[in-house]
């Protein structure tokens, strides 16, 4: 079974495994860090009602919440003079990365934003947690949504 077959949770399980077998320690304490995460919401997951198996898309906003942290991590360690502690979180993100889609450019961002504001009908404001929930459907991994927010608000917002 190929690495596009296996869901997230698999795919993360084996690289876990081929960096304890290469020796990677980096590499392997950011891959535990990302099955942690992982299991750590599976558990919280248990308590409500459901079975605590987490889909593909879960894994992917624990993943894009990661590479977020990290990025402010970095962005406060550089500011800090502390440039070793900075390019650690870079590396996380590197790692962190490689089981996320690519991301949008700017010029698909703001096609997929058009796309969704035609596919809901969005016509005013009150539309925006439409459209935001379509672009989460779609592109959830591969688009920050802090920053694609305002930008669906410029869209509907013509006169507010």
């Amino acid at each position: 079974m190929g690495p596009e077959n296996m869901d997230m949770r698999e795919r993360v399980g084996v690289a876990l495994k081929q960096a304890m077998k290469d020796k990677a320690a980096d590499r392997l304490s950011t891959l535990r860090l990302i099955n942690a995460a992982i299991k750590d919401t599976e558990i919280a997951a248990r308590g409500g009602d459901g079975d605590g198996q987490l889909g593909d898309a879960d894994v992917l906003g624990i993943l894009g919440k990661m590479v977020k942290q990290r990025q402010e991590s970095a962005r406060a360690y550089e500011e800090g003079g502390r440039l070793d502690l900075a390019e650690r979180e870079m590396s996380e993100i590197a790692v962190i990365e490689e089981f996320l889609p690519r991301q949008l450019d700017d010029t698909e961002v703001r096609d997929a934003i058009n796309r969704a504001l035609t596919s809901t009908g969005a016509s005013s404001i009150r539309d925006m947690g439409k459209v935001m929930a379509e672009l989460k459907g779609r592109y959830t991994g591969q688009m920050d949504f802090g920053k694609v927010g305002p930008m669906v608000k410029d869209q509907l917002c013509t006169g507010c």
